[in-house]
C-alpha cells in the first residue's frame, strides 16, 4: 500500500513539473507571437539575438561552465538589455534599435576613458565621449544596468561639428550634448535617386 502511494505521489509530480514545462514553453510562443505582430523585422531579430544569449548562458550554467554569479549578471544584463530595446521600438513606432550597450557601476571602464562618467551625474539623453548616448538605467533582481546607445560615425561628425569641445565621460554634464529630439532614435536619411 505504501508503494502504490508513494508511486501515485511521484506519478503526480511527474504531471505537474510536465505541465508547468509546457505552459512555460506556451508563454514563451505567445510572446514570441504577440511581438511578431508588434514590431517589424529588426526589432524581432534583435529580440531574438537576445533569446538565443539567454539559451547560451542557460545552457553554460546547465553544464556547470559558468557560477551562479557569472550567470545571474548575464541574464540580468539580458534583461536589461531587452528591457531598453522594447522601451525603444514601443515609443519611437520605428523598426530601428541603436547599438546598446548595458554595464554596471563597475563595468564603466569597458566603455569609457579616465575620468569615468559618475552615475550620480548621468541625465538621459547626454551625449559622453562624443561614442555612446546615455538612456536610462534598468534594474533587474536587485542589480542595476546602466544603459547606452553608441552613436554611429554620422552622429559623432555631426556631434563634433556642432559641439567644438569633446563632450567629458566624467560627468559633466555642462560639456555633454543633449540629445535632439528622442534620445533613442535615429533620423531616418533619404537617399536621392
Amino acid at each position: 500500500m505504501r508503494k502504490e502511494i508513494r508511486l501515485l505521489g511521484l506519478l503526480t509530480l511527474a504531471v505537474m513539473i510536465l505541465s508547468a514545462g509546457a505552459s512555460a514553453g506556451a508563454q514563451r510562443r505567445q510572446r514570441a507571437d504577440v511581438e511578431a505582430e508588434e514590431f517589424g523585422p529588426n526589432v524581432r531579430a534583435y529580440l531574438g539575438y537576445l533569446r538565443n544569449e539567454q539559451e547560451v548562458v542557460d545552457d553554460r550554467a546547465s553544464r556547470r561552465e559558468v557560477d551562479r554569479r557569472y550567470y545571474a549578471h548575464n541574464s540580468n544584463r539580458i534583461y536589461a538589455l531587452r528591457q531598453m530595446a522594447l522601451r525603444i521600438a514601443r515609443s519611437s513606432g520605428n523598426d530601428y534599435l541603436p547599438e546598446l550597450e548595458a554595464v554596471s557601476a563597475g563595468e564603466f571602464e569597458q566603455l569609457f576613458e579616465e575620468p569615468l562618467p559618475k552615475v550620480t551625474e548621468l541625465r538621459e539623453g547626454v551625449v559622453l565621449e562624443y561614442k555612446f548616448r546615455y538612456l536610462g538605467t534598468v534594474a533587474s533582481r536587485g542589480e542595476r544596468f546602466y544603459l547606452f546607445a553608441r552613436l554611429d560615425p554620422y552622429e559623432q561628425a555631426e556631434l563634433r561639428k556642432e559641439g567644438g569641445t569633446k563632450p567629458q565621460a566624467g560627468g559633466h554634464a555642462a560639456n555633454a550634448q543633449p540629445a535632439g529630439g528622442d534620445a533613442a532614435v535615429r533620423p531616418r536619411r533619404v537617399s536621392s535617386p
